[in-house]
Formats: C-alpha cells, sequence, structure tokens
C-alpha cells in the first residue's frame, strides 16, 4: 500500500471552504450495525475489528490529513475489510479520500500509478472536468448527501470520472473510470435543520443551476461533514475504446474522414491493446447500385493497395463487391505463408506486401454489406482468433462510420448533379425543399396535392454572353477542308481501283467525285449539297468500295486502307473539324472553368442564381433580389456589385482567352456582350423543361431581346456591334446604363479598360427599335 496525498483532480478543483475533516466513526458505526445483524464468523470478525479500532487512542476525534498516517494500522483494516478478499493488491485500483474532496491519501499502488502516469492529451480520450465542473459536481454530491440523509430525499447525484493511461512500452491508452463511495460520510445539521418544500425540490434541481440554488436556501456553512470517501477504479478500456469510435461518428463532418480513420484506428489498437496490428476499413460504394472505387484509405491503406484501381478494373471491380456482398465470408489466417493457402490467389497479394496474419470481417448495417474490416501483421508479428472476439462490440459503431461515409459519398454525387445538371442551385434550394415538403405534407394527410408555382418576383436579371468570333465560318471552312481532302483521297483510291478492277459503274463513282471536286473548289457549299456529298461519301462510296472488295481480292488492301483512314475520328478526312473542335474545347473549358470558380465567390456576398449556357461560347443568366433569399436584407449595394463584376469579369475573359490563342491549333477570339436590363422582372420554374423562365408579357420581351442582340449592327454601317478586344453594353435608355458608368470610369482609371468609349446606335431588329450601345476596349499588357 502507498500512503501519499494526491490531488485526483489534477489541481483542476477549486478551493471549497466547508465544514469537513476525516473520522472514522461514520465506519465504526457501519461496523457495530453489521455486527449486531449477523451471527457467526462473520459477527466475530466484525466484533475483532472494531475492538481494534477502539483500543487505538483519538480514533473518535477529528483527524487532520497531515495526521492522517498515525493510523495507518487502521487504514490497512480499512482496505481488508472494503475490497474485495481474494483481489491481488498488485491489480486492484482502490484507495481513500477525504471527504467531499478530490484527495486521496492512501490506497494501491495501481490507482496511484494510474491518477499520475496519464497521457498527454487525456482531454482527446477522456471527460476531464473543468473547475467549474468539479465546482458543480462536489455541490451536487454535499447537497445529495444533505437532501438523502436529512430529508429523506434522493436527487440524481453521482461522483466519478475517467481516466486515460498509458501501461508499458507500447503507448496505448488504458481506461479507467474512478467512483466514490460515500457510504461512510455522515451529515449534521449545526442548529436546527432549516425547513424545505420537498415538492420544489424535482423542478429546481432539473435547472442547469439548481443545485446552486440550494445554497441559498441550504447554505452549506450551516452543516458539517465527518467519514472517509473510498475511491475505487475500474478498467473500462474496451467500453471506453468503443465509445470513441461512437463518439467519432457522432462528430463526423464532411471532409473529416482521414482524420477521423485515425482515430479509429488508434481506437480498435486500443481495444485489442496492441500497437503492432494493423486496422484498415474499406467501405463499398455504388453508383447505379454498382460497386465503385472509394477514395477514403484508411489505417495503412492495404485494402486499398490489393482491390483497388492497381490490380482491378472497375467491371472488375463491381463484380467482385457484387459477388462479396451476395456472399460475404470472414476471412482469417495466423500465417499467410501456410502451405494450404498457395493456392488461394487473393492472399498471394496480400503476402506480397508482406502481411503475415490477416482477417476480412464483413460489415453489415441494416443487414446490407457496407464493407470489410481488414486487421493485419507485418514480417514476423501474428495475432490468433481471440484477439478477433475482442473486435465485437466495434463492429456496430464502425458499421454506422462506413454508412456514414457512403451517405458523404452520395451526397457529393447529388451536389455535382445539382450544380452541373439542374437549376436546383445553393441560392433557391430552399424554395424547392419548401414546396416539396408541402407535397409530401398533403400525402402523408392523404389531401389532394395541388401544383405549387416556384417562383420569385422582382429579382433584376443580369444577361452576359462570350461568343466564339466567326464560329459558323471557321466551321464551314474546316469543313470544306475536310471534305476536299476526302474527295481527293476517294479520287486516288477509285483511280487506283481501275488497275485491278473495270466497270462502267466505277467510271460513274470517279465522275462523281471529280464533279464534287468542282463544287468544292468553288469555296461555298449550301447545306443541300453538304448533305448528299456526305450521303455520297458515307453510303453509296462505302457500300461500293465493299463489294468490290469482296468480288476483287486484288483491290481488297487499297479500299480497306480507304475505309481506315475515313473511320478514325483523328484522321486525315477529319483533321479540320478535329483542331476547330479541340481550339473551341480549350477556349470554352477556360471560360466555363471561370465562371465555375466565380459563381462560389459571388455567392458569398449575396445569394443569386446563376445559369450558364452552352452555344458557340458560353452564355449567363444572373437572377439577384430579396425573394432569391428572403432572411438577408436585399440592398441596391448588391446590384451594384454585380454589374461591377459583369464588367471586369468580361474583361478578365478577353485576357484570358487571348492567352490561349498560342495553344489552340485553330486561332480563335471571342467577343463579350452585356445586355443592361435595370428593371425587376418575374420568373418561375417551368417544371416541363425542368429551368426557370420569366413570366409576363413584359418580362417575355427581355427574353426575346436577348435572343436577337448576338449579331446585331451598328446603325449605318454594316458593322458588327461585337468585336474581339471590346465589350459591348446594349442598352434602351440612357438611365439604363447610369449604374455601370462609374464602373467604367473605374476600370479605364485602373489600367483594365482602355480609355476610350464608343456611343453607338444599333439598327433596327424584328421588333425592336432604339438600341443603344457603349463598347469598350480592353486593355491587354
Amino acid at each position: 500500500m502507498e500512503k501519499s496525498i494526491l490531488d485526483i483532480s489534477g489541481n483542476r478543483a477549486f478551493a471549497f471552504p466547508v465544514d469537513a475533516a476525516i473520522s472514522f466513526r461514520p465506519f465504526m458505526a457501519h461496523i457495530e450495525k453489521r455486527a449486531a445483524e449477523e451471527q457467526g464468523l462473520k459477527k466475530n470478525f466484525y466484533l475483532t475489528v472494531l475492538e481494534r479500532f477502539r483500543e487505538k487512542p483519538g480514533v473518535e476525534d477529528d483527524i487532520a490529513l497531515e495526521d492522517i498516517y498515525r493510523f495507518e494500522d487502521l487504514l490497512e483494516y480499512l482496505y481488508a475489510m472494503l475490497s474485495p478478499t481474494l483481489a491481488a493488491e498488485s491489480d486492484l485500483a482502490w484507495g481513500l479520500a477525504f471527504p467531499l474532496q478530490p484527495i486521496l491519501f492512501y490506497g494501491t499502488a495501481p490507482i496511484y500509478e494510474m491518477l499520475t502516469s496519464q497521457s498527454e492529451n487525456p482531454e482527446e480520450y477522456t471527460n476531464i472536468k473543468t473547475p467549474q465542473e468539479y465546482h458543480q459536481e462536489r455541490l451536487k454530491l454535499m447537497y445529495s448527501l444533505i437532501l438523502q440523509r436529512l430529508y429523506n430525499f434522493m436527487p440524481p447525484a453521482q461522483a466519478g470520472q475517467y481516466h486515460s493511461w498509458s501501461r508499458g512500452s507500447s503507448g496505448l491508452l488504458r481506461y479507467y473510470h474512478t467512483a466514490v463511495n460515500m457510504d461512510y460520510l455522515e451529515v449534521t445539521v449545526k442548529g436546527e435543520l432549516p425547513p424545505l418544500d420537498i415538492n420544489q425540490l424535482h423542478p429546481l434541481l432539473s435547472a442547469p443551476e439548481g443545485f446552486a440554488e440550494l445554497e441559498n436556501l441550504l447554505p452549506l456553512d450551516r452543516f458539517r461533514f465527518r467519514g472517509i470517501s473510498v475511491v475505487t477504479a475500474t478498467d473500462v478500456t474496451p467500453l471506453q475504446a468503443v465509445e470513441n469510435i461512437r463518439n467519432i461518428r457522432l462528430k463526423a463532418r464532411p471532409g473529416d474522414s482521414k482524420s477521423g480513420y485515425d482515430d479509429v484506428v488508434r481506437s480498435l489498437k486500443t481495444l485489442v491493446q496492441n500497437d503492432r496490428i494493423e486496422f484498415d476499413l474499406f467501405p463499398f460504394v455504388r453508383v447505379n447500385n454498382r460497386g465503385v472505387f472509394g477514395y477514403e484509405k484508411s489505417g495503412t491503406g492495404i485494402l486499398f493497395s490489393v482491390w483497388g484501381e492497381n490490380n482491378y478494373t472497375p467491371d472488375e471491380f463491381a463484380r467482385n463487391v457484387a459477388a462479396y456482398s451476395a456472399k460475404p465470408d470472414t476471412f482469417f489466417s495466423a500465417d499467410l505463408d501456410d502451405p494450404a493457402l498457395l493456392n488461394v490467389s487473393f492472399v498471394q497479394m496480400f503476402r506480397k506486401l508482406g502481411v503475415r496474419s490477416l482477417a476480412l470481417t464483413p460489415v453489415f448495417y441494416q443487414g446490407e454489406a457496407v464493407g470489410v474490416l481488414g486487421m493485419h501483421t507485418w514480417g514476423n508479428d501474428r495475432f490468433d482468433e481471440k484477439v478477433l472476439a475482442l473486435l465485437k462490440p466495434a463492429i456496430s459503431p464502425i458499421a454506422q462510420l462506413m454508412q456514414i461515409y457512403i451517405d458523404e459519398f452520395n451526397l457529393e454525387l447529388e451536389n455535382i448533379i445539382k450544380e452541373k445538371f439542374t437549376s436546383i442551385q445553393p441560392a433557391v434550394q430552399w424554395k424547392f425543399n419548401e414546396v416539396a415538403w408541402h407535397i409530401l405534407h398533403h400525402k402523408k394527410k392523404n389531401l389532394a396535392v395541388e401544383s405549387e408555382p416556384i417562383r420569385f418576383e422582382q429579382v433584376y436579371p443580369l444577361y452576359g454572353a462570350i461568343d466564339i468570333r466567326n464560329s459558323t465560318l471557321e466551321r464551314n471552312k474546316a469543313a470544306l477542308a475536310d471534305l476536299d481532302a476526302h474527295i481527293m483521297l476517294l479520287s486516288n483510291t477509285l483511280s487506283a481501283l481501275q488497275e485491278h478492277h473495270q466497270s462502267v459503274l466505277l467510271d460513274e463513282m470517279l465522275f462523281h467525285c471529280n464533279k464534287w471536286r468542282q463544287v468544292l473548289e468553288q469555296g461555298v457549299l449550301p447545306t443541300t449539297d453538304e448533305a448528299n456529298l456526305n450521303h455520297f461519301l458515307n453510303e453509296e462510296i462505302t457500300a461500293y468500295l465493299k463489294h468490290i472488295a469482296q468480288q476483287t481480292p486484288a483491290a481488297r488492301n487499297g479500299i480497306e486502307a480507304y475505309l481506315d483512314i475515313t473511320k478514325k475520328p483523328d484522321g486525315e478526312v477529319q483533321r479540320h473539324r478535329n483542331a476547330l473542335e479541340t481550339s473551341m474545347q480549350k477556349l470554352n473549358a477556360a471560360v466555363n472553368q471561370y465562371f465555375e470558380e466565380e459563381k462560389e465567390k459571388l455567392q458569398q456576398s449575396y445569394p443569386c442564381y446563376f445559369e450558364k449556357f452552352r452555344t458557340d461560347g458560353i452564355e449567363y443568366d444572373i437572377y439577384i433580389g430579396q425573394s432569391i433569399a428572403p432572411k438577408q436584407p436585399f440592398d441596391h449595394f448588391h446590384l451594384k456589385h454585380l454589374r461591377l463584376w459583369q464588367l471586369s469579369s468580361m474583361a478578365a475573359i478577353a485576357k484570358l482567352t487571348r492567352s490561349l490563342l498560342p495553344e489552340m491549333t485553330v486561332e480563335l477570339q471571342t467577343t463579350q456582350l452585356i445586355f443592361v436590363h435595370n428593371h425587376p422582372i418575374d420568373i418561375s420554374f417551368r417544371t416541363d423543361e425542368r429551368k426557370f423562365d420569366v413570366e409576363g408579357a413584359y418580362n417575355i420581351r427581355y427574353q426575346m431581346i436577348k435572343k436577337r442582340i448576338d449579331k446585331v449592327h451598328i446603325r449605318n454601317t454594316g458593322e458588327r456591334l461585337t468585336q474581339p478586344g471590346k465589350i459591348a453594353l446594349i442598352y434602351f435608355n440612357k438611365r439604363d446604363v447610369e449604374d455601370y458608368l462609374p464602373y467604367v470610369q473605374y476600370l479605364q482609371e485602373t489600367g483594365v479598360l482602355e480609355t476610350d468609349t464608343e456611343e453607338l446606335e444599333l439598327e433596327d431588329l424584328q421588333g425592336l427599335s432604339g438600341l443603344r450601345a457603349l463598347r469598350l476596349g480592353v486593355k491587354y499588357e
């Protein structure tokens, strides 16, 4: 036994002035009562112990803490009577403490070792109390004793704390729960017992500060406490390790999977108390009910190495997941070098990586296999089946963790679908949620489900378009060049066939081929002629050549060479169109990526609906207003922010696309257009087309204008308004563009735009007249 004064709280408890002292009297009274109740050997034993206590001078007095070791022999009797008789002292965490104070003064070596050898960061693993929490706990203990002993009222209160500590060289934590027994404490009142309405105690003590309120009703200086507290510690390592895993599950946040898995692995090692055993979690994620590769590695990542993309194709992996899910078996081998496993194919992969012992346990959530828990050792380290049994209580929380990862994976897919492929963006998601709940509510109550429109009224529209200059002309040019190359190739092939095959049909094909060459030399190919030419090349000629190849073996090689060239997507007869398409994709991808990044930034200022459209270039609609975010006050400055962004982003895109010219096989330039509409409109979600559209006759006119202005000309000039290196702002009234003018000046003075501003009148369009425009030059460094 050890004799040492130790603060159990780790010096976290406030000083608490209370009339308390160590006393053997409550224990002696308890022994005297037990002796009166018992017969035989126990009675004699109790009387013998009681006699030894009474022989000690001063045993009936209050004992100061510093004097307690004068009664060491009596402390030995306390230990002998209050600890399990057959338990070894070296295995027992037991001690005696000052009444109602976290001060240990006598106990076994294990309890002292536990309380003085805590982990470096116990707060990460155990419920460490703050000084305020210690104060509240001690208040509960004191008033629990007062109410129980003097008022016959049993309030809910318990004393205890979890401790983590490391024992041995492994560095793994063990967990103990310390409990305080107050059976050998007595509480007495000084003077008369204060009256107390018991009926008021339940609501009072249910409040967070209920016990503190008792200090006003029952001041502690009216009471005295005497006796000894008994402290015992119980090893709860398995329970706490599993609880840690549950806490990780409860605290799981999107994106925290890696650190969460590390904590799980550490807890599993604690559970089996072996840091040489490694653990891995392998969740099954599925797309369209087919297993796909996950991306969150845990532990050593060995399961991802063996079953991952390096060893299996997606189809092979999906088949393996389906087969395993249909018949999920547990695998265990204490030694993978066992000759009996030489013919088990999947074991060889683990053996090559240096695995010695291996266990694979299927994990189920609500009856469905959600993954595998892997357990293995390296080199000469091994484990047996007894270790597997220790993992049983952890399987359920691990299954829940795997399901959380699967749910997060599915949510990521849903978010991408919403963002990329639907009009349900985060800014307007709340409205869809609201309408969906109304539909669900009506269904649950068996009421008729009425169609509820999703509308946003009085929102300000902003429209912009980035168009690829002369894209139609470039397409026609590339098509003519490829068709000319195709006709040339065909002409050479048909001419070569004349050496092996002679027929009037071949002469006719050569005639048509030469005729089409003459048409192409004119540099213009009407749509009808292009369709006829493609039919001639892809239908008539192909069928004819395949017929000749069957009839004339000597011509077969030449025909197959021709057909092979024409089938290749990147072959000679597709070269110009492929080059154009590649350049257009590079340009549009850069612009699209720019808007994707900017869209997120715009939402930080004020929620807005941002939708892009792919044409030859990229167009966008932005809607902003109070109805988009009813809970956030909308101010005109939010609209001003978007308009400044419109101008600056168009300048940035012009510079971006210009910088891509050296990387493009076909040099393409962009034009930048903004339509200024300074009046709010209403928009609604069209369920038939799954997109937002304007509403009302006046608002529809706004939509019509957008579709007609992309190729508008300057009045009386024949010049297109939109030009490379320029930003065009189209408007009707001068006051509509006034909000933009300060930003134009700002961007000109900061060197983003050229200083010249063109004010232009535009030609009349069908149903539109009076259009005007500002044209601004982008300044390139």
